[in-house]
């Protein structure tokens, strides 16, 4: 059943972020509900969060490579400068997400302020609901995978091996602190729905944005800044990892339920 446009009582409503929500609501099997100004401001502000987000982490690569340069390739007296350069640049990144997520958080809640019948649909679907356990384990094992890198590296004598490690190892625990941060508001934060269409379109994005964040894509990237100084045991372990890890999220992706399914799987258990 299609469902009427809600009241504009934001800003303006581009069209490209219209036709963007009805080709969303396509790929998600709601090709029958009409793209509403709300859910396109949803879904817009989602995307440009996301591509800064994209930036971020991108940065944090880069700061990390030039601080695993730095560290081993200047002098004995000012190793420990890049390091600390790295730990304010990771500081720095999580301000900048916590805004992002604040940003995104107030879109929502004006959104929420709209809505006549909110009250009506008090679902708040859990961990297990919007992310799943198998997302879950692969998030932790990739996580736990490239820790355990960083920590071997930190084991070798050689300091031109433990300086990029220790560069590495803070690069992967302010990425993880990073995606912890964006988790939150899958996991926990109030629907923003009035009817089933917007509840099941919220319910969508939330498991949408989990299984986005599951992508271990600084974790593939981090290690490679070891490659080249570490011993030939470790580059072996580090391909392992990556080859490894790569088949799993494919097999996870190609064996999980889709987006919509899991929606309607949690929406059927309120």
């Amino acid at each position: 059943m299609t469902r009427e446009p809600l009241p504009d009582t934001g800003p303006p409503t581009r069209t490209t972020d219209l036709r963007m929500a009805g080709e969303w609501l396509a790929r998600h099997d709601l090709a029958d509900t009409h793209p509403t100004p709300l859910l396109a401001s949803r879904l817009a502000v989602r995307r440009r969060a996301r591509l800064a987000t994209y930036v971020i982490l991108a940065a944090l690569i880069i700061v990390s490579a030039l601080a695993a340069t730095s560290a081993f390739g200047g002098l004995q007296s000012r190793r420990p400068l890049p390091l600390l350069a790295l730990a304010a640049s990771v500081a720095g990144l999580l301000l900048a997400q916590s805004l992002l997520d604040r940003w995104v958080r107030r879109v929502d809640q004006r959104a929420g302020a709209t809505l006549s019948r909110r009250a009506a649909h008090t679902i708040q679907p859990g961990w297990q609901a919007v992310l799943g356990r198998p997302y879950a384990v692969f998030a932790v094992a990739t996580f736990a995978g490239a820790l355990v890198l960083a920590a071997s590296a930190l084991a070798v004598p050689d300091p031109t091996v433990r300086q990029p490690a220790v560069v590495v190892l803070i690069g992967l625990l302010g990425a993880t602190a990073i995606t912890a941060l964006q988790l939150r508001h899958p996991l926990s934060f109030p629907v923003v729905a009035e009817d089933e269409e917007s509840l099941a379109a919220d319910v969508i994005m939330r498991v949408e944005d989990a299984r986005e964040l599951t992508t271990p894509n600084v974790q593939w990237s981090l290690p490679v800044v070891l490659v080249g100084t570490a011993p030939g045991w470790w580059n072996a372990a580090a391909v392992a990892y990556l080859l490894l890890s790569l088949a799993a999220c494919v097999a996870l992706h190609a064996r999980t339920p889709s987006c919509a399914t899991v929606a309607r799987r949690a929406m059927s258990v309120r």
